[in-house]
């Protein structure tokens, strides 16, 4: 179990510690309901240095990247950042990631903690399969994140930096000095529909950095977040959790992500996926509302009227901020429009719910 370098650091402040993704991870300090609320009203900080860092440069950086991402990478323009994901060749999804262009010819990949040797191996393989000849570097275990998300965010950390915190806008970023370092990545990325930042530093600097972002934050109500918060937060919005809502099986279309999904390229097993669309989906992933008391959980079946199952449940859980239970799960076609009526098996019950658009929270 490998731990990050704020590991003692959480554990002093009496965090529940759990494993994760191959990470000793802090998944609660004070409980999910107040680190959740905290989030949505106020400020808090997250330790997430598990997620993995890959550099891609080079004059073979672009085509690379076109080749193996669903989105059309030639629209990130330098400062900017981009969702993605990784199709596989049997219609499925190798990871979903955030593509950052550092410069013309450089970028950084974002990947999800489980997935960062698949990935390694994933893209290592397609450069050489198809002779692209991009320089390809992992740092993953040289640098730390830190993603300071709610809606007092930037207040809160305006004094850390000159850089007019609001100028930087959804899906951009900026390399700056921050909280006394030199420069770091200062990206208005977050995975909590709370606005915020995430930002990317060396290993040795995040101890620093943690302590200045908690100090400029204190006026503020700032907490350190965990997990659990964060997969609430993220599930209010819609958002998905690779291994959980996508994996090795689920196709980017199925899925919901259509919208970064771009035929206007080729890219890695685009013709299946493009016959696809074409043909029609037999599955969607949709999201859905309890009607009654109860909280979905992941695996549990997805059933019609007549007691036929039609889907399972991916992700779910009671929402702190729509106070009812919400989840997402995938269901037969017919079954996926909005204000479709479903029904949760939950143990021995059946429980009525709605399907309804996402992202569930609203501000």
């Amino acid at each position: 179990m490998k731990d990050t370098t704020l590991t003692k650091i959480h554990e002093a402040l009496n965090a529940k510690m759990v494993p994760f993704a191959g990470y000793n991870m802090p998944v609660s300090y004070e409980g999910v309901t107040v680190e959740h609320a905290t989030v949505r009203n106020a400020v808090g900080v997250f330790d997430v240095s598990h997620m993995g860092e890959f550099l891609i440069s080079g004059e073979d950086a672009l085509p690379l990247l076109q080749w193996v991402c669903s989105n059309d990478i030639s629209k990130i323009k330098v400062g900017g950042a981009q969702y993605n994901c990784f199709p596989n060749a049997t219609g499925g999804i190798v990871d979903d990631l955030i593509v950052y262009r550092i410069k013309e010819d450089q970028y950084m990949l974002v990947v999800n903690a489980s997935n960062i040797d698949k990935d390694w191996e994933w893209i290592n393989s397609q450069n050489e399969a198809k002779a692209f000849n991009a320089t390809l570097r992992n740092v993953s275990e040289g640098y730390s994140l830190l993603a300071i998300q709610g809606p007092k965010a930037i207040e809160a950390m305006q004094s850390l930096t000159e850089v007019d915190l609001s100028d930087i806008k959804f899906y951009t970023f900026k390399v700056a000095p921050f909280a006394g370092l030199e420069n770091v990545i200062i990206s208005a990325t977050g995975y909590t529909g709370s606005g915020g930042f995430e930002i990317y530093c060396k290993n040795e600097e995040v101890e620093q950095l943690w302590t200045k972002v908690l100090d400029a934050g204190a006026d503020y109500g700032i907490k350190p977040i965990g997990l659990a918060a964060r997969d609430t937060l993220r599930l209010e919005m819609g958002y998905c959790l690779y291994g959980n809502d996508i994996d090795d099986t689920t196709s980017p279309l199925e899925a919901g992500l259509g919208w970064v999904t771009k035929f206007t390229k080729d890219f890695v097993n685009s013709d299946t996926l493009k016959t696809q669309k074409e043909n029609g989906l037999q599955q969607k992933l949709i999201g859905f509302e309890l009607n009654d008391r109860g909280i979905p959980r992941q695996g549990y079946n997805i059933v019609d009227e007549n007691g036929t199952k039609i889907g399972h449940v991916t992700s779910g859980t009671m929402g702190p901020s729509v106070e009812k239970g919400i989840g997402m799960g995938y269901v037969d076609i017919a079954f996926a429009k909005a204000d479709s009526k479903i029904f949760i098996q939950i143990r021995k019950k059946t429980i009525p719910a709605t399907v309804v658009k996402t992202p569930f929270y609203k501000k």
